[in-house]
């Protein structure tokens, strides 16, 4: 039966890679048309799901999402504050702890974590898939676009995002041959 109860160091590992997508908005962004733009940030919540799981990678961007909300500058270009929510990539921003915990599902349902095609095939899945499903009916409703209009806008992130999942893939099997108590029950 899963612990359903979060220990110090869980909160500790949620703590720590919610900074870590901080620190990924920093890095610089790429915009794309229509103001849209491609962060380093979602290959965090890939990362926070491989690498810690789907309870604490969904912990941790949660708690992302909530200090960007109440207003801190922690997404990419220093943006904070409810009015993220209201443009076309809130959907996306939203999404966050859905997107990881899906990955650390979809990691842990593909058995033992370490293999770089098994963790890019579940950051395929719930990185992008996953995290596409929340953001594009959100998109069409806050823009009023069709889906075919967003489609088309939205397939210009997909090569992107294919690198930030292989890569994602990558690291976190490195980082679980290198630290092994990372690994989730």
């Amino acid at each position: 039966m899963p612990r359903l109860s979060l220990t110090p160091r869980d909160l500790v590992l949620m703590g720590l890679f919610a900074a870590i997508i901080a620190a990924l908005g920093l890095l610089p962004k790429i915009t794309l048309p229509l103001g849209l733009f491609i962060s380093a940030q979602t290959m965090g919540v890939m990362l926070a799901g491989l690498i810690l799981g789907a309870r604490r990678g969904a912990g941790a961007m949660l708690l992302f999402v909530l200090l960007v909300l109440i207003g801190l500058p922690l997404l990419a270009g220093g943006r904070g504050g409810l009015g993220v929510v209201a443009g076309p990539t809130g959907g996306f921003f939203l999404g966050f702890p859905v997107a990881a915990f899906a990955v650390g599902a979809l990691s842990h349902l593909m058995g033992r974590p370490g293999s770089v095609v098994r963790g890019t095939l579940a950051c395929l899945g719930g990185g992008i898939g996953v995290l596409y499903l929340c953001g594009i009916p959100y998109w069409m409703a806050v823009s009023g676009l069709s889906l075919e209009a967003v489609l088309q806008v939205a397939v210009l992130f997909l090569p992107g995002d294919v690198i930030k999942a292989v890569l994602s893939g990558v690291v976190a099997a490195t980082v679980h041959r290198g630290l092994p108590a990372l690994r989730t029950r």
